[in-house]
């Protein structure tokens, strides 16, 4: 179903068009609560990491989906990917997976006599990537190239891919067997991890009742053009100076946090930014404040803190360090 045939949709699907940012923001909000909903036909209790993803695919970055296996982590990647109406690929990472079988590779064409390419499914505008961490690290830096520059390079040719590219990756942080770390320099390439848990006795109940019937297809909510039109609107979202200075001060204070061995990096202070301009327009607002760099940071810091081993046998996780800095930095008022 395309977004014109959906009904009150029309004014929606084309607000990033030309229109006041003010009047793009209350349009988005209202986009927002659409796509909320749509998913929830399909998977109970998620509004939370729904709005999560929506802001990263505001902010034009990838998504890093941890949870247990059978919270609905695949489902809700592949409903939502949906819901945008982009080119979609499904990838199943596994051992054995190769750097070509995800970028692509070239072949022998017998009757064109020449090699000829033979592209992978990273070749979408939404990936994806299912248990990333279980294929080996050789396998998991094909990704690097086309997180960050949103091109591939196979033997020798680059090539750009699809706008707009999204990544959601999937990984079960307790199972060890058959599994391989993600690499640091992985993982700052997601612009957010999103921690997926149990839905809750009633949110489960519910769920037991939605799949007693058959679940009907989710409708199209966007376009690939408004997507991308929508992306460079975000940067227009105001904040005060003071909130540059504050996301600043954030960074600085986790590298000297006793408890974190490796601190936020300017890559990270770009990201918050990003994140609480994306999250204040999908709020309805065309400016930011503290309380969506407050909202943002678990997501943007969590898995960029790297957390000293001493602290770690006493519990501490990257997410208490983030309270941390979130309670002991003070909110800037003005200068």
């Amino acid at each position: 179903m395309q977004p014109s045939q959906l009904p009150g949709l029309n004014h929606v699907a084309d607000a990033s068009l030309g229109v006041p940012l003010r009047e793009l923001a209350q349009q988005m909000r209202v986009l927002r609560d659409r796509v909320v909903a749509e998913i929830g036909l399909v998977v109970v209790g998620m509004e939370a990491v729904t709005h999560q993803f929506l802001i990263a695919l505001l902010a034009g970055g990838h998504v890093l989906l941890e949870g247990v296996p059978g919270v609905a982590k695949t489902t809700l990647s592949k409903t939502f990917a949906r819901v945008l109406g982009t080119q979609y690929q499904r990838l199943q990472f596994t051992p054995d997976l190769l750097p070509s079988d995800v970028t692509g590779t070239y072949i022998f064409d017998r009757k064109q006599n020449e090699f000829v390419l033979r592209r992978g499914p990273l070749f979408c505008q939404v990936l994806l990537a299912d248990e990333v961490n279980r294929a080996p690290a050789k396998t998991q830096s094909a990704l690097l190239e086309a997180m960050q520059e949103n091109q591939v390079t196979i033997e020798g040719t680059t090539l750009p891919l699809p706008r707009p590219f999204m990544v959601l990756a999937t990984q079960n942080p307790i199972e060890q067997e058959g599994v391989y770390r993600l690499p640091e320099a992985q993982l700052d390439r997601f612009l957010l991890r999103v921690e997926m848990g149990y839905p809750g006795r009633k949110g489960e109940v519910a769920m037991l009742k939605l799949h007693s019937h058959p679940t009907r297809e989710v409708g199209q909510l966007f376009t690939a053009d408004q997507i991308l039109d929508i992306q460079d609107r975000v940067t227009q979202v105001h904040g005060d100076e003071v909130l540059f200075d504050y996301i600043v001060e954030l960074s600085e204070a986790s590298r000297v946090h006793p408890d974190v061995a490796l601190g936020a990096s300017p890559r990270a202070s770009l990201c918050l930014l990003r994140c609480a301009r994306a999250r204040a327009l999908l709020d309805g607002r065309h400016y930011f404040t503290h309380e969506d760099v407050h909202a943002v940071a678990p997501g943007v810091l969590g898995h960029r803190l790297i957390i000293r081993p001493e602290a770690e046998v006493e519990g501490k996780r990257s997410v208490d360090v983030v309270r941390d800095l979130i309670d002991s930095v003070p909110v800037l008022t003005g200068r």
